[in-house]
């Protein structure tokens, strides 16, 4: 058995090739970033071109620095950015249009529009999601009512739908394979999370051809085979989950009640529920966290949709700081009297509110504010919308209790940022030693299928700690902050 894997984790904003040997260390890693492109308010895209491009020069860099070929390969795992939208031309491969990014926000009328008419109900007993812009449907939908002659190329079968992984396969294999694992297929609106299919009546109501759609598998599975010009050698692709459920499993939580959040563009985080898939009454999403030999587990989701994002707005729409990693011992040297309230609503608020309509708005705001302020406040804003989030699934489901927050992505090198955000919880905050979670989920998924990893019990005691962040603050004065956070949030929101 050949002892290494090559994992490809496609962001947001960058993508990430890495190759992890036998005992899942890592060996070689590649990254590039892509231009992200804004043609209207609210609407975030990405040329595929990009994606692919990436991909392909980052996995050949990463093969590369670990000293190793493609034949080497035990198999390929990939980890993608969930919701994106691409729809591309079976015959050329050929995207009709610029992928949809899952910040996107043009199809909110048409979300509230479905809200009025009453179906929101039935779309979230099927799906475990909400109607919102943020999940794939509307943007298929968007895509062939836009683009000239793509509803009748669709209803002919001419054309494909996939989240990025499936395009990405589709491209890696030449064309021979359509395919998704349950995880992706989980976020389009379009999916049965109970019967593990694509349901006919939701393909309906958004009025996308199921003729479409990929072919759903396990998270470890065969789903097809990259072709030898690639990478230089034939290897077959192994293990697929979105990035959020990848990186659920790179941190080992396989057990019901066990939480990992990712901290990088957005925030997401997941609670194991185990085969039940918990239905939300505060506004969560129920999602598969994964499926392997046919079993599902299910997840309580909660997404924000600007973390790291917001540090990235400082540093590159107000140019208050060089370098994101600036923002954390400015923010220990902010003013501790004042209370600069930071929404971060750039492109709407996610869980548990769910407001397409609403924007970012600071609170708060003196003549002494400054950047030091204002990098404070972006901060704490993570740790306040988690906050919301954790509430919200202890409402929902008793085994949330306690539990310890496993927390990966970029934002946690913060040392700052990770104090804070466990003073907020007012829980402990658990950083791993091995901080890239996507990338090894989705490794430890292909390496799975190829034989070469542990089932996950065994896997999952390989998980090391590198620092737990114990809260400090005291609680008097936690109450006092996360009182200000939610008026702030009321006055955005109106609610």
């Amino acid at each position: 058995m050949s002892g290494f894997v090559l994992a490809i984790d496609q962001g947001t904003t960058s993508t990430r090739a890495i190759v992890f040997d036998d005992s899942a260390a890592i060996r070689g890693v590649a990254q590039q970033e892509f231009p992200q492109h804004y043609p209207n308010s609210g609407w975030v895209e990405h040329d595929p071109e990009d994606l692919w491009r990436t991909t392909v020069e980052t996995a050949r860099a990463a093969l590369g620095k670990a000293g190793i070929s493609a034949s080497e390969l035990a198999g390929v795992g990939v980890a993608n950015q969930r919701e994106t939208t691409l729809v591309w031309d079976r015959a050329t491969g050929k995207p009709i249009h610029n992928a949809i990014v899952w910040q996107d926000r043009r199809t909110a009328a048409l979300c509230a529009a479905l809200r009025d008419q009453g179906r929101e109900p039935v779309v979230a007993a099927k799906t475990g999601l909400l109607l919102d812009p943020y999940f794939s449907a509307t943007k298929i939908a968007w895509l062939l009512e836009h683009v000239p002659g793509a509803r009748a190329r669709a209803e002919r079968g001419e054309l494909a739908f996939g989240t990025v992984d499936s395009f990405l396969i589709w491209r890696l294999t030449g064309g021979r394979a359509h395919v998704t694992d349950a995880t992706n297929a989980s976020r389009t609106l379009l999916f049965d999370i109970r019967a593990g299919r694509w349901d006919d009546a939701l393909l309906s109501l958004f009025g996308v051809p199921k003729a479409m759609m990929p072919g759903v598998l396990d998270c470890a599975s065969e789903f097809g085979t990259v072709d030898p010009a690639i990478l230089g050698g034939s290897v077959a692709v192994r293990g697929v989950a979105g990035d959020q459920q990848a990186a659920t499993v790179g941190q080992a939580c396989f057990a019901p009640g066990m939480l990992k959040s990712t901290y990088g563009t957005g925030c997401f985080a997941l609670l194991n529920t185990g085969p039940a898939a918990v239905q939300s009454r505060n506004r969560l999403l129920t999602t598969i966290a994964y499926q392997l030999g046919g079993e599902r587990t299910y997840a309580l989701e909660g997404a924000i949709f600007i973390a790291g994002a917001a540090v990235q707005w400082l540093r590159d729409g107000l140019g208050a700081l060089q370098s994101a990693d600036q923002s954390g011992p400015m923010a220990s040297e902010a003013d501790p009297n004042q209370d600069v309230v930071l929404v971060p609503a750039f492109v709407g608020i996610g869980a548990p509110h769910w407001d397409a309509e609403a924007r970012g708005a600071l609170f708060g705001l003196t003549r002494a504010t400054g950047p030091k302020e204002l990098a404070k406040a972006a901060l704490e804003s993570v740790g306040f919308q988690t906050v919301d989030l954790l509430e919200a699934m202890r409402r929902d489901w008793g085994g949330a209790g306690d539990t310890i927050l496993r927390v990966d992505g970029g934002m946690v090198a913060s040392e700052w940022t990770m104090q804070r955000l466990a003073d907020l919880i007012g829980a402990p905050v658990d950083r791993p030693k091995v901080l890239e979670t996507t990338a090894l989920g989705a490794a430890y998924l292909a390496g799975l299928q190829a034989g070469l990893y542990p089932e996950p019990a065994v896997f999952g005691r390989r998980w090391a700690l590198d620092r737990r962040f114990e809260p400090a603050m005291p609680e008097d004065e936690r109450q006092r902050k996360l009182q200000i956070w939610r008026q702030a949030v009321r006055r955005l929101i109106g609610r």
